[in-house]
């Protein structure tokens, strides 16, 4: 973390509270606004997406953040209720170019059955088959994936289904309302929408026919709770998505108010009092949203709090692009708690997670931990670790211990565990005394490490040979092999080892590369490597000097 992540320092006072309001972690500010209300309980915090792609990390944006503000109210004795809804009853428009399986793994429209998808446009996301055949609906397979990634990182999030909403009847009020005051909803829409005519109805029947949903209303029986119908065509971009021509009546739970009806009636359903979202919300859908809950359903909208946009690797998040990551791989990498800390940074911030450069954000969370423990002379950093861990952390451990991320990466190269625990050992990690638990805590740390080195394919993604491999070396080399030997075993580190590598090559007049090459094939049946005397410098000192020597 760096200091302008940390919060202002601004003459924080004896409280934790800045002199110009701000308090140490982002939350409590939104917990202060939320309380200011005096809302009943439980107090209601929502996230939402509509089902069309991969869940990645950013449709996770919404949950965590809503989470942090949750533990916050909690914490201060407040009853909350932490909801999220899937808007699966809006129509899929196009096909995605990227899914993921029920594990969560990334993968393309030619692994699945991808026309149950194009067979499909134009129907609810619910009424659309599961192309991977595990749940009743491609919305359902949606969901559960975001409640996976959910329990995943323990954050208690109840799934809630807008298509299920709207057949239980909870939106027929709102439903009722809207378009018994169609005149004002029209007003309304018209300062941010285009072409809202004397004619334009806010209610999408589901065609009874052929399934898809339909913009075209001919009458409204509000008192019946009913409208008629006609299935035309749906324009999406530069494609036409046909309609049957069906001409029908629908309930209003047989179909849907447009999406800047339902966001705030939503809110008006579940009783919402905090909703983040992100800042393309904020500049049109906010706005829109905030105007008819107050002007047309008569009720004041949640807390909002608008968070800045992740990228990815340096571009945006993008399916389309496959510009992705998910949860679940992410925590193939990280420890859940390192992700948290993500996303308990300032959210008003823009910044990027650069997969490539993971090791910089496992080394600002390590900071941050040693932070809350007084260990970081930073007094901003200090502030925000002392409230914000506790709620990153499943629990507080002052004998946790971390191994830096690149130190684990070349642990990584071997599958020996009791070679990586005595690698850990000579670099200080872990005594005799360590207890059990502790070291196999700290070590599983390698394994994500490790698949970080193989996915980047970086300069870890090397494999330590136990045994010894065949080899085929001149005596000049060998003589010089056996020199770099008696070197190690006099007990010098890392930075030593690779000076002597050279020096060692100049007194006996071997080619450098070729001195190189011989190390590499001792050590990784390769020839080429990390940087070879640091890496050496790492690794236990009998097996470093047997290995030089050519010893089985």
């Amino acid at each position: 973390m760096t200091a302008d992540e940390a919060p202002s320092t601004d003459a924080f006072d004896s409280a934790g509270e800045s002199s110009d309001g701000h308090r140490d972690f982002w939350a409590d500010d939104v917990a202060d606004e939320i309380e200011a209300r005096d809302p009943e309980e439980p107090i209601v915090i929502k996230g939402g997406v509509s089902p069309s792609g991969v869940a990645h990390l950013g449709n996770f944006n919404e949950i965590i953040r809503g989470y942090f503000v949750a533990e916050v109210l909690r914490e201060r004795g407040h009853e909350v209720r932490q909801v999220f809804t899937s808007d699966d009853k809006d129509p899929l428009r196009k096909l995605p170019r990227k899914l993921a399986d029920e594990d969560g793994n990334i993968v393309g429209l030619g692994e699945v059955d991808a026309g149950a998808l194009g067979r499909n446009l134009g129907k609810p996301y619910t009424s659309i088959p599961d192309p991977f055949g595990e749940e009743e609906s491609y919305a359902a397979h949606f969901a559960a994936l975001l409640k996976a990634d959910a329990d995943r990182l323990d954050i208690p999030v109840e799934m809630i289904s807008n298509t299920e909403m709207y057949a239980d009847g909870d939106f027929d009020p709102v439903v009722e309302h809207v378009l018994d005051n169609i005149d004002t909803a029209r007003e309304v829409l018209s300062k941010y929408q285009s072409k809202v005519d004397e004619d334009y109805v806010p209610f999408n029947p589901v065609c009874e026919e052929c399934g898809k949903i339909t913009e075209t209303i001919s009458s409204v029986d509000v008192d019946a709770g009913t409208v008629d119908y006609v299935c035309t065509d749906m324009t999406v971009g530069d494609n036409t998505i046909d309609g049957c021509g069906h001409e029908g009546t629908a309930t209003f739970r047989e179909g849907k108010l447009p999406w800047r009806f339902e966001w705030p009636g939503q809110w008006q359903v579940l009783g919402v009092d905090f909703e983040p979202f992100g800042k393309d919300h904020a500049e049109g859908s906010w706005p829109s949203g905030d105007d008819i809950a107050r002007n047309v359903l008569g009720i004041e909208p949640p807390v909002p709090m608008v968070y800045e946009w992740f990228t990815l690797n340096g571009k945006a998040l993008s399916s389309s692009a496959g510009n992705i990551v998910t949860v679940s791989e992410m925590l193939e990498l990280l420890e859940p708690e390192v992700l948290r800390y993500f996303f308990a940074l300032n959210p008003r911030k823009a910044r990027d997670l650069d997969l490539t450069r993971l090791d910089q954000l496992v080394d600002d969370f390590d900071r941050f931990e040693r932070a809350y423990f007084g260990e970081v002379d930073d007094e901003n950093l200090t502030r925000f670790a002392k409230r914000a861990y506790p709620f990153v952390v499943d629990e507080v451990r002052e004998d946790c211990i971390r191994l830096p991320y690149t130190f684990a990466a070349v642990l990584g190269m071997t599958d020996d565990e009791e070679l990586r625990e005595q690698m850990a050992k000579n670099e200080g990690f872990f005594d005799d005394d360590t207890p059990e638990d502790v070291v196999e805590e700290a070590l599983a740390r390698v394994e994500r490490a490790r698949n970080w080195a193989e996915k980047m394919d970086n300069q870890y993604n090397y494999r330590l040979q136990v045994d010894l491999p065949e080899f085929d070396f001149d005596p000049a080399v060998e003589a010089a092999l056996d020199e770099l030997a008696d070197f190690v075993e006099e007990n010098h580190d890392g930075e030593a080892i690779q000076g002597e590598i050279y020096e060692t090559a100049r007194r006996n007049d071997i080619e450098m590369g070729d001195f190189f090459a011989a190390g590499y094939r001792l050590f990784f049946d390769a020839t080429q490597g990390p940087r070879l005397g640091e890496f050496l410098g790492e690794l236990e000192q009998d097996f470093v000097v047997t290995r030089l020597r050519r010893e089985a």
